[in-house]
């Protein structure tokens, strides 16, 4: 017994129990029962099937906007892995890995600075439809590259996906859920981030009846940098989760995470997931995590839970944070006591609480769009006319 746990304890790589055992082989990643930790608030009778792994209908068709330099190109799935795809971690993702027929490569060279972002749209057609994606993206050393990804339509999807960040290069990706009311999408962002490297990644959801998003990060050297930022607004009926995993294995690394959320209508769900594993290599990291919910009506559900994995304490920093309230009174007050209606006060606090977030996209065209898309989602029930 001693032995055992002395071997344990001299162990350099942990395995989170949040995060299970990345795995291609089906085997390790049984169809879920609901039970587990990982699957606990998903409903899986909701997911139309996906999770039995039957053949796709059809491959996913992007359209794409690719600036001078950057290619996007079918390659095998042999060679996704030698390009040095993450692994999947849950069964979505290693179906998706197993049952899409080739991958996607997305190819920007080194020290490339591309000043257009770099855009894909996946467009469904049908919920009848059932597609698998594989993507893999390969940012060269020292690059600087914006990449968009927009889900629309009608689909059910599930992708793995993963972002080969080389040292120095800066990226900022954002991945946009706007399905119609029927789609279901699992995807798996899974982003390397090389030394000395900055990565951004911002995940977006409105759309969909059951939308799952899991974003992972881990590292290739020191002084790598991951920023994870999230939004999502539930209406009645749909489910919108979130789960981030930031798996610092190497040290003097940084991430900071932040998702908003806001929830109207009767069974509006969320869940925020957040998962930090601080291994004992890392020493010297820094990492915040933060989720924000806003109630805005009777009848919803809203499930946060951060979490903190520690196996060093030489570390620089390391925290988080979790809130969920209603419309905060003393906020309404003061401008219900300078002449702003009750509605027009609750618009004004609502576009307050997403605005900072917002405004740390990046991009220019899509935040004007997300201030249109959240005045939109308000029109749906808290700015509604009585009838």
């Amino acid at each position: 017994m001693t032995e055992s746990v002395q071997a344990a304890l001299e162990q350099d790589r942990v395995d989170s129990h949040l995060n299970p055992p990345a795995s291609y082989d089906l085997a390790d990643h049984p169809v879920p029962t609901g039970r587990e930790e990982v699957w606990r608030f998903t409903p899986l009778k909701r997911l139309r099937g996906i999770l039995d792994g039957e053949a796709g209908t059809s491959a996913p068709q992007w359209s794409t906007e690719l600036p001078a330099g950057v290619t996007l190109s079918e390659i095998p799935a042999e060679q996704a892995v030698a390009l040095g795809e993450l692994a999947p971690n849950e069964r979505p993702a290693a179906l998706a890995a197993a049952r899409a027929e080739t991958a996607l490569l997305l190819d920007v060279p080194a020290e490339a600075v591309v000043a257009e972002p770099v855009v894909l749209r996946l467009d469904g057609k049908s919920v009848e439809d059932l597609l698998w994606g594989r993507l893999v993206v390969r940012v060269g050393a020292h690059a600087e590259v914006t990449i968009v990804l927009v889900h629309t339509g009608s689909a059910r999807y599930s992708a793995i996906q993963t972002f080969v960040v080389g040292d120095g290069a800066k990226v900022n990706v954002l991945t946009l859920q706007d399905w119609a009311d029927d789609a279901v999408h699992l995807g798996r962002d899974a982003i390397r981030v090389g030394r000395d490297a900055y990565v951004k990644h911002t995940s977006i959801s409105f759309g969909g009846d059951v939308v799952r998003m899991h974003a992972n990060v881990e590292y290739d050297g020191p002084g790598g940098e991951a920023e994870l930022l999230g939004l999502y607004f539930a209406d009645a009926g749909q489910h919108l989760e979130h789960r981030l995993f930031a798996d610092h294995n190497a040290p003097k690394t940084k991430s900071n995470v932040i998702y908003k959320g806001a929830l109207q209508g009767q069974k509006a769900h969320t869940v925020w997931i957040g998962n930090v594993l601080i291994r004992k290599v890392a020493e010297g990291i820094e990492t915040y995590e933060e989720n924000r919910n806003l109630i805005l009506t009777d009848g919803t559900q809203c499930d946060s839970v951060p979490n903190l994995e520690i196996e060093t304490g030489e570390i620089a920093g390391a925290g988080h944070a979790s809130a969920t309230a209603r419309f905060d009174d003393e906020q309404l007050f003061y401008l219900r006591s300078r002449g702003v209606s009750e509605k027009e006060a609750q618009r004004l606090v609502v576009h307050g609480f997403f605005n900072d977030l917002i405004r740390k996209v990046g991009i220019p065209s899509i935040e004007v769009k997300l201030l249109e898309t959240v005045e939109a989602e308000l029109a749906r029930n808290v700015l509604k006319e009585e009838a």
